[in-house]
């Protein structure tokens, strides 16, 4: 059984940071692609970051791009999200996701597993 757990979220001001964590039991992060996701109230969930695998460069949506930094631990088989600079805009659930595959997407409904998320909220 694939269980992804998410952990690290929180409440924080504006032009502060965070560190999301996911790790994950049934699946290994080290060949697959794994990636960020969120979903704000009253919006569709969206694409964050992901990395293939650990020589290839991440991918980042253009709103985090800069901010945001995804990496993997295959050691300990987790994934974290590191989040500087946070902004209001950044408040939403924060799921970890993971495909059967190495490519990325990113289209929530092309990724296989889902951890059950981790509120982000960034007061102004």
């Amino acid at each position: 059984q694939v269980l992804l757990v998410e952990s690290g979220g929180g409440l924080v001001q504006a032009g502060g940071s965070l560190r999301l964590s996911c790790a994950a039991s049934g699946l290994t992060f080290s060949n697959r692609a794994v990636g960020w996701f969120r979903q704000a109230p009253g919006k569709e969930r969206e694409f964050v970051a992901a990395i293939a695998w650990s020589a290839a460069p991440a991918d980042y949506a253009g709103s985090v791009k800069g901010r945001f930094t995804i990496s993997r631990n295959s050691a300990q088989n987790t994934v974290s999200l590191q989040m500087n600079t946070l902004k209001p805009e950044d408040t939403a659930v924060y799921y970890c996701a993971a495909r059967k595959y190495t490519v990325i997407s990113t289209l929530p409904d092309r990724w296989d597993y889902w951890g059950q998320g981790t509120q982000v909220t960034v007061s102004s």
